[in-house]
């Protein structure tokens, strides 16, 4: 069977010619990488991360301006402004948007398709999974550990034994830790419809990623891609993974300082919490945009190895594909 066949229902649910979704990153997923991604025949997201509806916007525009074909937009749903932002994407005729960070709402799923946009939602577990179709997700992806930025406990490779046997109602992405096409074909051939990546891309030319930022990943391994430790107990903290630098020993230090304000009564635990959750927001931009690679969190997949030069992003999709087209043949042969 033929790269084209196996991802055949992945490509037709995106409207391109490879189902190959980008990653949304914060910072990094913009205007310019996401058209670049999409022009290149795979599919940018935007990544609106902590926007406001009238950045959000401009962001749609602005790609829309750069690009004929179709993208997507990554909404975090714990969003104050998350009804608005809704609505700026159906305003806006955006053809697909990924709902992130938690377990969708039924009305925002409901509100969403009928402005005609196809839903897509992370499924951590085969029972969510199944449950989120049931609400009216049009798609799910399924992001393991290997993964950069926030992660779950589980690998990739066990949640795709887990869930790609149950869930065929609708089409499932799988990511985390993918960096070459080989590795594409094997989820592809366990029933995934296509992928997401996000790490490999970092370091595309149309990246708007500080060179400091990019030279990171040039010079890291698989091995310093690390997941952040949780201080307390009882002030649980979604694991990072970032490339090992100062801030990760500054967030451990934030977090037992963090702790002891709110055990002397200096603030509440909900905005000790709060605190401890808007570290990294800051952090990536310190090290996205400023350049501070230093103390600035640099997230990164275990790819991240595999990143090694900054090409177009035409040519890393096109080195993804014939890595697994080329997989194919030798093995038919």
């Amino acid at each position: 069977m033929s790269l084209q066949q196996l991802w055949a229902r992945g490509a037709e649910f995106l409207g391109t010619q490879h189902a190959i979704m980008g990653g949304a990153m914060s910072w990094v997923s913009e205007r310019n990488l996401v058209s670049a991604l999409s022009n290149a025949g795979a599919f940018g997201v935007i990544a609106a991360s902590s926007m406001p509806p009238e950045l959000l916007d401009k962001e749609i525009k602005a790609t829309q301006s750069l690009t004929q074909k179709p993208f997507g937009v990554n909404l975090i749903i714990m969003h104050p402004q998350l009804a608005e932002l809704v609505e700026i994407c159906i305003a806006n005729k955006v053809s697909h948007v990924v709902l992130a960070g938690g377990v969708p709402k039924g009305p925002t799923i409901t509100r969403l398709k009928e402005g005609g946009a196809k839903v897509i939602c992370f499924a951590p577990t085969a029972a969510l999974g199944k449950k989120l179709v049931k609400m009216g997700a049009d798609a799910l992806v399924i992001e393991g550990a290997e993964a950069g930025g926030h992660i779950g406990p589980v690998s990739t490779s066990v949640l795709a034994q887990e869930i790609l046997p149950v869930i065929r109602d609708v089409p499932v992405f799988v990511a985390g830790g993918i960096g070459r096409g080989e590795a594409i074909v094997s989820y592809l051939e366990m029933g995934a419809s296509g992928v997401q990546l996000g790490t490999r891309f970092v370091c595309a030319e149309e990246s708007i990623a500080h060179e400091n930022f990019k030279k990171a990943f040039l010079k890291a391994s698989a091995r310093n891609a690390t997941a952040s430790v949780q201080f307390h107990p009882d002030f649980p903290v979604i694991p990072v993974r970032a490339i090992e630098n100062n801030a990760t020993e500054e967030f451990t230090r934030m977090q037992k300082e963090t702790v002891e304000k709110v055990f002397s009564g200096q603030m509440t635990k909900e905005e000790g919490q709060l605190a401890i959750e808007h570290f990294w927001a800051g952090s990536l931009r310190r090290a996205v945009i400023d350049g501070d690679v230093d103390r600035g969190s640099l997230m990164a997949g275990q790819s991240v190895g595999m990143v090694q030069c900054i090409q177009k992003t035409q040519e890393i999709v096109d080195e993804l594909v014939g890595q697994a087209s080329e997989y194919l043949l030798r093995r038919a042969a």
